[in-house]
């Protein structure tokens, strides 16, 4: 019996360093709406949303500390249609991040399945963080497959201690599969200091089953918070060409943050050009976003946002459609897409 009771000690004391050195932390997003859609040629729509001003999502992530300054981490998150309780990403579970990393004084080596440099001045800098029917990216015309996430990872970051300076170079491999469209390779560099942030990033996506063809990104983007109003916009280059296609599209997001007590009021305007030197013609879409989002406290929100997009002649887009949730019928050819949605949002 003392035996017994001695081991349990000894058990409990070694548990107690092992809580000591590592931590595992269950956190999410519930987000969902009622949204409401009109596209020129089709009828009105009305269906629940989920990700109207943040991605819903659930996310197990954790740090054990490994001595001499060096740690290890992991980080798995899924997407969730929350209307329907299904993933957001359909088959794929873990389909918005999945990630194991070492961290110290040198920076992070992050290998998985993560967000590509190229996204984050499109998400960090507009308004609507890239959710909703305001998402600044509805207006883009070439956005390569790997323009939110790529498969395959292998990233290095800065270490956070370098003067106001960030910055993330990734390496996302094909592995030879027929559904992958081919090797990425990207980088991002920042610098933040107070009130202002500035960043950078270029990608290069090659598409194997198009021998080789390589869409090239550029993109640069900042906000600078003057208390009374945030701004915020990016600018977006892209470019594809291959035997028989040659396109150029030039993209940017203007937007803003003002606050008004426990509320905010949220305005944004995107435009994007795309050139079709082949055909020798451009087709324009743009977008017009404003919403108003209450914090019923730290968690919780109740919120509301109107856009409403234009196509070019050659364009069908809209204003439905990211974050799982499912998209109506497309507007015509060069018509317009509006849509209004109130929802509520709780992070846990």
């Amino acid at each position: 019996m003392k035996k017994s009771l001695l081991a349990l000690a000894v058990l409990g004391a070694f548990a107690g360093v092992a809580s000591a050195q590592s931590s595992v932390t269950l956190y999410g997003t519930v987000d969902l709406s009622a949204r409401y859609v009109k596209n020129d040629g089709q009828v009105r729509r009305l269906s629940m949303a989920n990700s109207g001003i943040n991605s819903s999502q659930l996310v197990f992530s954790g740090k054990e500390d490994l001595g001499g300054g060096l740690y290890a981490g992991f980080n798995l998150n899924s997407g969730i249609a929350t209307d329907t309780g299904n993933p957001g990403g359909g088959a794929q579970f873990w389909n918005r991040r999945s990630t194991v990393s070492l961290m110290g004084g040198f920076g992070e080596i992050r290998l998985g399945r993560d967000y590509t440099p190229t996204f984050w001045n499109n998400t960090i800098f507009d308004a609507f963080g890239t959710n909703g029917v305001g998402d600044s990216s509805h207006v883009g015309q070439l956005l390569a497959p790997t323009f939110v996430r790529a498969a395959n990872n292998i990233a290095y970051f800065l270490p956070s201690n370098i003067g106001g300076v960030y910055g993330q170079f990734t390496a996302a491999a094909s592995e030879g599969a027929s559904a992958n469209p081919g090797r990425y390779l990207g980088g991002r560099v920042g610098f933040a200091a107070g009130p202002f942030d500035v960043a950078g990033a270029f990608g290069e996506q090659r598409y194997d089953a198009l021998n080789g063809a390589q869409q090239k990104t550029y993109n640069i983007g900042g906000s600078y918070d003057l208390g009374v109003v945030k701004l915020m916009g990016y600018f977006v280059r892209d470019t594809l060409s291959y035997t028989g296609f040659d396109k150029k599209e030039n993209r940017y997001s203007f937007s803003g943050v003002v606050p008004i007590g426990q509320g905010e009021i949220h305005a944004g305007y995107e435009r994007s050009k795309l050139t079709n030197n082949v055909a020798a013609s451009t087709n324009s879409i743009s977008q017009f976003a404003i919403g108003y989002v209450y914090n019923l406290s730290k968690r919780t929100a109740l919120y509301s946002t109107y856009s409403r997009l234009s196509n070019g002649t050659a364009s069908a887009a809209q204003v439905d459609g990211g974050g799982g949730s499912s998209v109506g019928p497309a507007p015509t050819a060069g018509g317009k897409s509006s849509g209004l949605e109130f929802g509520l949002r709780h992070f846990f």
